[in-house]
């Protein structure tokens, strides 16, 4: 399975840090979201981490930063959800739905389908997905290879998962949440429990 990790949707100063070791410990994607933030600050983090990891980064926001800054590609979602005008390289796209989901499969690379999990207990579905329908997704071939599943995805629930066929996982609050951005300076929790999804997804 293909793990992706999606930034906080705030800047803080020891980002680039735990961003740049992350890499280092073998991150493949990062996906940049910061929603209603102004470009120069995402700029500002894009320039502090090495050179060489910035083809692994994916934004959401600021398309022109993809070719600025030599990125991975862009995610087209809510807030934009139009590519860019003879735009050519990676293409990902955030699906609610199954009619989603069919739209975006013939031009995306993959697909982020979520929300996957209830935020009250990480190991029941949501109600936009349940057991069954997931399984019928993957009886269709909606859940396959290009499908990343996003929405409260952690360890806890990285098994389950596989068995439903995705080709990876989003994760979010399972790794952040181990680091206060307000009172933490040492983001040790967080690369170790990084190295424990890096080897369950494999």
């Amino acid at each position: 399975m293909k793990l992706i990790l999606m930034t906080r949707p705030e800047f803080f100063v020891e980002e680039h840090q735990i961003l740049t070791v992350l890499f280092e410990e073998g991150l493949d994607t990062l996906h940049l979201r910061k929603p209603n933030t102004e470009p120069v600050y995402s700029e500002r983090l894009i320039s502090l981490i090495p050179e060489v990891y910035r083809r692994n980064i994916v934004v959401h926001d600021h398309f022109y930063l993809k070719n600025e800054y030599g990125l991975k590609g862009i995610h087209l979602n809510q807030r934009n959800p139009e590519l860019p005008t003879n735009y050519k390289g990676h293409i990902s796209c955030s699906c609610h739905t199954e009619e989603e989901l069919k739209a975006c499969s013939a031009f995306c690379d993959y697909e982020f389908l979520s929300p996957i999990f209830e935020r009250v207990n990480d190991s029941e579905f949501s109600a936009d997905f349940s057991s069954s329908k997931l399984h019928d997704f993957r009886k269709r071939h909606f859940i396959n290879k290009k499908v990343m599943a996003m929405g409260n995805v952690g360890l806890d629930n990285l098994s389950l998962l596989k068995d439903y066929g995705f080709g990876g996982v989003v994760v979010l609050g399972d790794l952040w949440n181990r680091f206060d951005i307000h009172t933490h300076h040492d983001y040790k929790n967080i690369i170790s429990h990084f190295r424990k999804l890096r080897k369950a997804v494999n």
